[in-house]
């Protein structure tokens, strides 16, 4: 761990951290009460209060009613914010709890709340506290789950979610040195046992991190592998545009584009073959997702039907007669006549038992 790691963070450094927010009408900060969310919220107002003018600061604490303890959490941070000038409001996770998938559940809540209150508030961003040390988690468990590029890209600096932008200034910021910062200030944090608990995944990951630092692969590097990946999939991202247009445009010029009734998307097949797998893929996922009507589509199922429709095309030039139709989220992926068409997939039917 560097030196810089260790030193809490300065007015100057904070200021440069929130700048690119400065003309937002207003902000919540998601706060649940940890180390890295309080230093969010007291970071945040202390930006606030040197800017002459600035984004109004909502405060919003998620209690996810999971522990005890999360009430009086909620108290506290409401009882810090009122110290800083920082409006707070707490929210409850209501309802039954999943008996299997908490942490995936509790916070796809936690965003449905946030998201709720920026629009009740008028924000137009959601600040969270995700650090340096985060991001090379994420990476780590998305690298052991197979994902591709754009996963490995991890968490983007400004991101949509529930239709509100999800900022994270401390991306390139580690836990330890918003720790020395709070120590500095005296500011005391919540203490969540479910950090440590190795039921989840998370709490693993982090210790596999701890082995790997040894290594070399310490947080500071993972995260900066995940910068370069980012780089790298916004590069395919601009690729995979104008390889759109090119198919687009091919089917202007041969006027072999068929009318369409329905909402579809349709692709030469001579034409689509000649592409890069990685940008004919990303075609595919994108016309999938457009127009299936049951969720993004799985990464390796795409793959697996872009081998099939390679195998086809290869047969097509030995027989005219060949044919594919598959089904994958929600839509129908046919090659056809020396095309490949996506279109809605028929609504399934639900028998009863």
């Amino acid at each position: 761990m560097s030196e810089d790691d260790k030193s809490p963070i300065s007015v100057r450094q904070a200021k440069a951290l929130f700048a690119d927010w400065k003309g937002a009408p207003a902000v919540v900060l998601a706060v649940s009460g940890g180390p890295d969310s309080i230093a969010l919220m007291w970071l945040a107002a202390r930006w606030r209060k040197a800017l002459a003018r600035g984004p109004d600061l909502l405060a919003v604490t998620v209690d996810h009613a999971l522990r005890g303890e999360s009430a009086r959490e909620a108290r506290d941070v409401k009882r810090l914010a009122s110290s800083l000038g920082v409006a707070h409001r707490t929210m409850r996770w209501s309802g039954e709890k999943p008996k299997s998938g908490v942490p995936a559940a509790a916070r796809a809540a936690r965003y449905r709340l946030l998201a709720s209150a920026a629009r009740q508030h008028g924000a137009s961003h959601i600040f969270t506290a995700h650090t340096r040390d985060d991001q090379a988690e994420t990476l780590l468990m998305r690298l052991l789950r197979g994902s591709g590029i754009g996963g490995l890209a991890a968490m983007a600096r400004e991101s949509e979610r529930e239709g509100v932008l999800i900022a994270r200034p401390f991306l390139n910021i580690s836990k330890s040195q918003l720790i020395a910062t709070l120590q500095k200030a005296g500011i005391g944090y919540a203490d969540d046992p479910t950090n440590r608990d190795t039921r989840f995944a998370r709490p693993r990951i982090r210790s596999v991190i701890d082995g790997l630092s040894a290594e070399g692969g310490d947080a500071r590097n993972l995260a900066r592998l995940a910068s370069r990946l980012a780089r790298a999939n916004a590069a395919i991202e601009v690729l995979a545009d104008g390889a759109a247009r090119y198919l687009a445009l091919r089917d202007q010029v041969t006027g072999s584009r068929p009318a369409a009734t329905t909402p579809q998307a349709t692709f030469e097949a001579e034409a689509f073959a000649g592409l890069p797998d990685e940008i004919r893929l990303r075609l595919l996922l994108r016309a999938i997702d457009r127009i299936g009507h049951e969720g993004p589509a799985e990464l390796g199922k795409a793959e697996a039907l872009l081998a099939h429709l390679d195998r086809a095309s290869q047969l097509v030039s030995k027989t005219r007669q060949v044919r594919l139709k598959q089904t994958l989220a929600g839509a129908v992926v046919s090659l056809a006549e020396g095309r490949i068409v996506i279109a809605p997939a028929p609504p399934r039917r639900h028998h009863r038992g």
